[in-house]
């Protein structure tokens, strides 16, 4: 099943009439996970079709207002359709403060159960079908980015010879498809008597990079994605500026994507004194060929 990303919004510290802050949905089996909230998210996923209702994870890259600050609101929405089941808050140290206080100041009757947990390097959340990691960032407070990752699949499991073996349905078929030598009987049975490895197939990687200097640190966490969003928030011509302020430009996120080996660079988080695109992409494309100056309300599969 493919994996879809929208963009939700593109622009960096402040809205503008053509982009919203920068935020990312990204849908795998159903299910919607976004990557930072800022202030207008609500609006950008009902005129994208994300549906609020069904996310279940929201990946906070760090405290900044543009980045954090729509929380609260999507919560009351929540609160108010009646949501009855967990939402997962991952974000850096503090997280649960936040989380508190955001209780605290919204006059609304919560009807769910928030779960916040506070990130830290390496995988932060490991499921049947995929896993998400954390990417430390360099940024003038602690800031993350994200990498999804959904899980290879090993080969086939051929269901008709587990049978003819008398295998039983269940655990040890579990087992035999994680690769594990199973006993049953007195008898021992290997993977490979029962998996069709020759219909092996290698997961989809979508990075999610915003807010950082551009150096080699975070190369190896995102190498060979099939997308790698990242900031752009400034042009070669204020690269001085972007150095101050712990940001990007296109041509640095360019350089990190051919670096990389990433297969499709999609640029975000400009800032607004940036107003054409083609100059954007223009620059991007010195280093790296397949690149996206994304637009608000985007979608891409991957």
């Amino acid at each position: 099943m493919p994996i879809k990303i929208v963009v939700l919004g593109t622009s960096a510290s402040n809205p503008t009439v053509e982009r919203n802050l920068s935020a990312t949905a990204l849908q795998f089996e159903g299910k919607w996970f976004l990557f930072d909230v800022p202030e207008g998210t609500q609006r950008q996923m009902m005129q994208s079709g994300v549906s609020y209702m069904k996310v279940q994870h929201v990946f906070i890259s760090h405290f900044h207002a543009d980045h954090f600050l729509g929380l609260p609101g999507l919560i009351a929405t929540m609160s108010m359709h009646g949501r009855d089941y967990p939402l997962f808050v991952f974000g850096p140290v503090g997280i649960r403060e936040q989380i508190k206080k955001i209780l605290s100041i919204a006059l609304f009757k919560q009807s769910f159960e928030i779960v916040a947990k506070e990130i830290r390097t390496g995988k932060i959340l490991d499921e049947e079908k995929f896993f998400v990691e954390a990417v430390p960032l360099k940024h003038d407070v602690k800031c993350f980015g994200f990498v999804f990752k959904e899980k290879d699949k090993e080969g086939e499991f051929q269901r008709n010879k587990a049978e003819k073996l008398g295998i039983p349905q269940g655990q040890l078929w579990s087992r035999l498809q994680k690769g594990k030598t199973i006993a049953w009987h007195g008898e021992k049975f290997k993977p490979e008597q029962v998996m069709d490895y020759s219909k092996k197939k290698k997961g989809k990687k979508v990075s999610i990079i915003l807010d950082t200097l551009a150096f080699d640190g975070y190369i190896d966490a995102v190498r060979e994605s099939d997308v790698l969003v990242h900031e752009a928030t400034f042009l070669e011509k204020m690269k001085q500026r972007a150095k101050q302020t712990k940001h990007c430009t296109a041509k640095q996120a360019a350089a990190i994507a051919e670096k990389a080996k990433v297969k499709k660079l999609v640029l975000t988080h400009f800032s607004p004194r940036h107003k054409n695109a083609e100059e954007i992409e223009n620059e991007a494309r010195q280093e790296f060929g397949n690149v996206i100056v994304a637009r608000d309300l985007e979608e891409i599969e991957v």
